[in-house]
Parts: structure tokens; C-alpha cells; sequence
């Protein structure tokens, strides 16, 4: 039987697990890298080879919470980002869950705001239950499509 209760701490559930992608985003907009590490386990993984696939460029498989947040922060040091994030659909099962949502990833370099590159991005997210919080242990980046300059990614 359902329980008040129950909904409740599933609907809780839901929005910690939301809560856990916007700090991933978040984190990098504002190049916080405490934020950005608070969504992560320390043994996340991050793949954005699909989507680096179709901008035509190579990005390896990150892992490691240390290791992400360094690569993350250095790759998009001189750019300006903005993560859009919307149709968020969750599974959860026991500690584990499973969320998927669409991105929209602006990036505009700081030294020439007339450039930028726009992704819409489909995310595959893991997740573990951490007490009361949600962390990403592992999360799959694909493109559904790209406007702009792809070389934006590669300035320095």
C-alpha cells in the first residue's frame, strides 16, 4: 500500500536527484568547483565522447572525482557557459537512480563574445543515494544538435 509518507520521500527523492544535475551544471556556469564536486562521487565517471564525436573532436573518458573537476575547469577556463536543463525523467530503484534530461549548453568565449557554440545535448545520468543527497556516479553526454562554431571548445 502507498503511504503518504512514501510519496512524500519518493517526490523528495526525485528533486534531490534533480538538485544533483543543476550543482553539476551549476558548478560549471559559475566555475565553482566545490559545487561541481558536491554532484559527483568520488569515483564519477564522465563520457562526452558522443557528443565530441559530432563536433568533430576527440574527448577521453574522465574518471574520478579530482581528475573530472580539474579536466572540466581547465577545458572551459576562457570560455563563458550557460546549462539549460529541462524534460527530466527519473527512476529510482532502492539507492540507485537513473535520470535522463535535455541540456542546452551555450559556450561563448571571454575574448571574443561575437563567437560561440550551441549544443543540445542529451544527458544519461547514474546516480547513488549519499544520506539525504544524490550524487552522479556516472554520466553520458550525446548531441541532438549543435549550432555555431565547434572550434569555440578548443580556444585556451
Amino acid at each position: 500500500m502507498t503511504t503518504i509518507s512514501t510519496i512524500a520521500q519518493h517526490t523528495a527523492d526525485k528533486l534531490a536527484i534533480a538538485e544533483a544535475l543543476y550543482r553539476y551544471a551549476a558548478g560549471i556556469d559559475l566555475r565553482d568547483k566545490a559545487l561541481f564536486a558536491s554532484a559527483l562521487t568520488e569515483d564519477a565517471v564522465s563520457d562526452f565522447r558522443p557528443a565530441a564525436a559530432k563536433a568533430g573532436f576527440e574527448y577521453p573518458v574522465i574518471e574520478g572525482i579530482d581528475v573530472l573537476v580539474a579536466a572540466i575547469s581547465t577545458s572551459l577556463s576562457s570560455l563563458d557557459t550557460t546549462h539549460t536543463i529541462s524534460n527530466q525523467r527519473v527512476t529510482i530503484d532502492g539507492n540507485t537512480a537513473h535520470l535522463e534530461a535535455l541540456v542546452e549548453a551555450q559556450h561563448v568565449p571571454r575574448s571574443d563574445s561575437t563567437r560561440h557554440y550551441l549544443m543540445k545535448n542529451r544527458y544519461d545520468v547514474d546516480l547513488v543515494r549519499s544520506g539525504n543527497d544524490w550524487l552522479i556516479r556516472r554520466i553520458v553526454v550525446d548531441n541532438v544538435w549543435r549550432s555555431g562554431d565547434p572550434t569555440v571548445l578548443s580556444v585556451v
